[in-house]
C-alpha cells in the first residue's frame, strides 16, 4: 500500500489518538503537514516545485510522545520513515556516519515498502508456481546424472579460485533434466490440489532455498554508495547463487517459494524507480536529540564540532540531491521532524539557517497523573492490555481495579517528579517491578483470576517509592 496523503487532518489526529494520549498541538501540526503534501500534489508541476514541506521542531522532555507521534504518523499513511539521532553524525572530514546516510537509509525503507507492494500484485501467479515447486519436491522425478565439473566450461577457473565447480550443478538442480512418469505426473496433480487446499500444511518436506547473502560491514561501502555504486551487489554478482537444503513444513515451503517466485516476476529497476519517487514525495525523517548538537548541548569540547554537524545537515533539510545505489534522491519534499528536550539549550542556539528550516515549533506538555491513567488504559496498545495478554498465554486472567491503576499512575508521577522525568517510560519500569513475581510464577500456577488491587500495588512497590534513594535506582 503506497503512502496515503488523502486523509484529512481530523482523520489523522483521530488515528493518532488511538495510540497517543494528549499532545494535541503536536498532533495537529503533523496532521496539517501531511495534508499539505496531498494539497501540493493536486497543483500544477510548476507550483509543486515551489511548495516545500513546513518542517516541524518538537520540544519536550523524553518519554512524552515525540517519537511515537512521528512513528505512528508514518504507519498511518504507510510512508517510509526513518528515526536518526543527530549525535550519531560527525562533521565532514571526521570518521563516522555522514549526514547523507540518513537519506540512503530512508530509501532502503522505501525499497521494502515498494517491493512488498509488487509482491502482492503478483502473489496469485507466484503461488501457482510455488505450489508446483512444492509438489515437485514431494514427488521428485528421476534425475538425469551429470557432473557439474565436466559440463562447466569455466570449471578450471572456478577450481583455481578455490570454488567447487560441482556446486553450480547442485545449485541449478531445479533446472536439471528429469524423467517424469505418468504415475509421478498424476501424483503431482493430486498433491497440487491438496497443497492449495491446505491439507498438507503440517507435512515435512526437504527443499533447496537460495541462501541469504550475509551483509558484512565494509569501510568502502559508504563512500561507494555516495557515488551511486552498490559495492555489495557488485561483489555478489562475482559469486554464484548458492542453494542450501532445509527441512520445513509444506506451509513454510509454500511461503518461501512464493516469495522467490514473486521476486522472479517483478522488475528490480521498476522497484528502484518507484522507491526513489516514494522517498522524495512521502518520506519522513525524524531527527532526534537535535538539541545535543547546539553550542550548549551535552557534549565535551574535545568532540567533533557540533556546529559543523548542523551545517552538514542544513543542505539535506534545505533540499539537495543525494546519490544512492538506487538512484539520485532529491530531498526538497521530504518531511523533517526535529526533536529535542532543550533542557540546557534552546532552539535559538541552533544556527540561524537551520532554525529557519524548522518553521513550525511545537512544545509538548509534561505528562500528569491523569495522563498516566489514560496511557495505562485507553490506547490500543495500552500497557495494561499488553501485560494481560502476556499472562493470558499462561491461562492467568489478570484484573486491575481502577484504584490500582490510579495508584500506579500516582507512583509514576511522583517518581518522575522526585528523580529524572522520563515520561511514560516510567510506567514500563513500575509495571515490570509490580508484576515481576507473577510473571515468574505464572507457568507453575493453576488456572484462575488474579486481581491487582491498590493494596497489592502498595505492598509490592510502596516501600520502594517511600525510600527516595531506593526508588532512584530501582524505579
Amino acid at each position: 500500500m503506497r503512502a496515503r496523503n488523502d486523509l484529512t487532518p481530523r482523520e489523522i489526529v483521530t488515528r493518532l489518538d488511538e495510540y497517543i494520549v494528549g499532545q494535541n498541538d503536536a498532533k495537529k501540526a503533523v496532521a496539517v503537514a501531511l495534508r499539505n503534501r496531498y494539497r501540493r500534489l493536486k497543483l500544477d508541476d510548476e507550483m509543486q516545485k515551489e511548495i516545500t514541506p513546513k518542517n516541524i521542531l518538537m520540544i519536550g522532555a523524553t518519554g512524552i510522545g515525540k517519537t511515537e507521534i512521528a512513528r505512528r504518523l508514518a504507519a498511518i499513511v504507510a510512508a517510509p520513515f526513518l528515526k536518526v539521532e543527530a549525535t550519531k553524525f560527525t562533521e565532514v572530514g571526521y570518521i563516522g556516519r555522514d549526514v547523507e546516510s540518513m537519506v540512503r537509509d530512508l530509501t532502503e525503507s522505501s525499497i521494502q515498502i515498494v517491493r512488498e507492494e509488487y509482491r502482492r500484485n503478483v502473489k496469485g501467479r507466484a503461488e501457482k508456481r510455488a505450489i508446483e515447486r512444492v509438489a515437485k519436491a514431494l514427488a521428485p522425478g528421476i534425475k538425469k546424472e551429470k557432473s557439474g565439473y565436466d559440463n562447466n566450461p569455466l570449471a578450471g577457473m572456478f577450481k583455481g579460485m578455490g570454488m567447487d565447480p560441482n556446486q553450480f550443478a547442485q545449485n541449478n538442480e531445479d533446472e536439471e533434466e528429469e524423467t517424469v512418469t505418468s504415475d509421478i505426473s498424476s501424483k503431482r496433480a493430486e498433491l497440487k490440489e491438496q497443497i492449495s487446499k491446505g491439507m498438507l500444511d503440517s507435512r515435512e518436506v526437504e527443499i533447496k532455498v537460495i541462501e541469504k547473502k550475509k551483509t558484512t560491514s565494509n569501510p568502502m561501502s559508504a563512500p561507494m554508495e555516495s557515488m551511486g555504486i552498490d559495492l555489495s551487489e557488485t561483489l555478489g554478482q562475482l559469486t554464484p547463487t548458492k542453494k542450501v537444503k532445509r527441512k520445513v513444513t509444506v506451509k513454510e515451503a509454500l511461503d518461501i517459494f512464493t516469495e522467490e517466485e514473486a521476486d522472479k516476476l517483478i522488475n528490480q529497476e521498476d522497484i528502484n524507480a518507484d522507491a526513489v519517487h516514494l522517498t522524495e514525495n512521502s518520506g519522513i525523517i525524524f531527527i532526534d536529540e537535535i538539541d545535543k548538537i547546539t553550542s550548549n548541548g551535552q557534549q565535551n569540547s574535545g568532540q567533533v564540532s557540533r556546529e559543523g554537524v548542523q551545517r552538514d545537515i542544513l543542505p539535506i533539510v534545505e533540499g539537495s540531491s543525494v546519490k544512492t545505489k538506487y538512484g539520485t534522491v532529491n530531498t526538497d519534499h521530504i518531511l523533517f521532524i526535529g526533536s529535542g528536550a532543550f533542557h540546557l539549550s534552546k532552539p535559538s542556539d541552533l544556527i540561524p539557517e537551520l532554525q529557519g528550516r524548522f518553521p513550525i515549533r511545537v512544545e509538548l506538555q509534561d505528562l500528569t497523573k491523569d495522563d498516566f491513567v489514560k496511557i495505562l488504559t485507553e490506547p490500543q496498545n495500552a500497557l495494561i492490555k499488553q501485560y494481560r495478554a502476556l499472562l493470558d498465554t499462561e491461562n492467568i486472567e489478570v484484573v486491575f481495579t481502577m484504584e490500582a491503576i490510579e495508584k500506579i499512575a500516582e507512583i509514576a508521577f511522583e517518581v518522575n517528579e522526585s528523580t529524572d522525568n522520563i515520561g511514560a517510560r516510567r510506567l514500563h519500569t513500575i509495571l515490570e517491578r509490580l508484576l515481576e513475581d507473577l510473571l515468574f510464577e505464572s507457568p507453575d500456577m493453576s488456572m484462575g483470576e488474579v486481581k491487582i488491587t491498590q493494596k497489592y500495588v502498595e505492598d509490592k512497590i510502596g516501600h520502594i517509592v517511600e525510600d527516595k534513594d531506593l526508588s532512584r535506582y530501582i524505579l
